[in-house]
């Protein structure tokens, strides 16, 4: 036997952990799409269709910065039931109980459940953005769908600290909704800041120069991204206290 057949034998380690992962994504995948997500994928696919369609008739001129304003929120509604839906999902159908008996919970499963869950809004979203770059205008599409993910991934790890605190699927998207308001007014007076979550990197105000932009750009990105890894721990940290969660 040579030395790859022995890496991938049954008995091998590399194969446990590849045969381990290929369950864990497949049962995590099962329980993202259940319920109510395929509606919120279809109601996303009808709202940059709707909005597509207003612009088309509407705005006569129109950029990716007007494309990345209609892909943001399909973005949004995307990642939004299973962040918020999705602690409360575990605990109706008694799974919570049995994962809490998993060392490293935190990691083993809800790490990897939000890594799938952001890759497969990243993919329904590039699907998107090329919808909107052959019916609409020539843009990066990779581009665009890197930068949308930036407040997508924000607003998720948010959603997910908060349901980890509230416990509650429909408290958690009402909780939700309020701080979403809060953050668009905020994001007026907030415009031509770096701390504007809902920051367009393509819309360079008038008499701003485009080198100024880009740097509060990267400096937006970098406080999303930052944020995220905070509210993604912190949710995790929330995970570990068993009592809070099996009453």
């Amino acid at each position: 036997m040579n030395t790859s057949s022995k890496i991938f034998s049954k008995d091998s380690r590399l194969y446990f952990w590849v045969d381990l992962i290929h369950k864990m994504a497949r049962y995590n995948l099962k329980i993202i799409f259940a319920g109510r997500f395929i509606w919120f994928v279809i109601a996303a696919l009808l709202f940059f269709i709707l909005l597509s369609i207003n612009l088309v008739f509407n705005v006569p001129a129109y950029d990716s910065s007007t494309v990345y304003s209609i892909l943001f929120f399909p973005g949004i509604l995307l990642v939004f039931y299973p962040t918020v839906f999705g602690i409360q999902s575990d605990a109706d159908t008694r799974i919570l109980e049995i994962l809490f008996g998993i060392p490293d919970y935190r990691y083993k499963v809800w790490m990897v459940r939000l890594v799938m869950i952001f890759l497969l809004t990243w993919v329904f979203l590039y699907g998107f953005c090329w919808v909107g770059y052959y019916g609409l205008t020539p843009y990066p599409v990779f581009e665009m769908s890197w930068q949308l993910m930036f407040p997508v991934c924000f607003l998720g790890c948010l959603a997910f600290l908060i349901s980890t605190i509230v416990k509650n699927g429909n408290g958690t998207a009402v909780v939700m909704i309020i701080i979403g308001v809060l953050l668009m007014i905020l994001g007026e007076t907030l415009d031509r800041t770096q701390w504007n979550v809902f920051h367009n990197p393509y819309s360079i105000p008038r008499q701003m120069n485009e080198v100024i932009w880009a740097q509060i750009s990267q400096k937006n990105r970098l406080f999303l991204a930052v944020c995220s890894v905070i509210f993604l721990l912190g949710g995790l940290t929330n995970l570990q206290q068993r009592e809070k969660f099996l009453k």
